[in-house]
């Protein structure tokens, strides 16, 4: 019973740590790298200055290659690692692209 009331309490711990959710309310991404994909951020740059969306997100995922894409919203904190398949899109209050770039 002990072991059950710790797996259910890391579970709730596990859940309360969730990535934000993008702009739209969809689904984040994948939380492990791909080495399948590389990402080339000028390519995307063009789409600075449009309001966030789902449509955005993946235009900029397909123009940059990348494999994944991680909104960044102000002062949310975010882990500090690169990866080199992954998108990150930063708004601002607004919800008006500021920044794309890889890692």
């Amino acid at each position: 019973m002990k072991t059950l009331l710790a797996f259910a309490g890391v579970m709730l711990m596990t859940i309360g740590c969730a990535p934000v959710p993008p702009p739209d309310g969809g689904d984040d991404v994948p939380t492990h790298a791909n080495p399948a994909f590389t990402c080339d951020a000028s390519k995307a740059q063009s789409l600075i200055g449009r309001p966030a969306s789902a449509e955005l997100a993946a235009e900029a995922q397909r123009l940059s290659g990348a494999g994944t894409v991680r909104w960044l919203e102000p002062g949310q904190v975010v882990t500090m690692e690169f990866r080199e398949d992954r998108l990150n899109i930063e708004v601002d209050d607004q919800r008006k692209v500021i920044s794309i770039r890889c890692g």
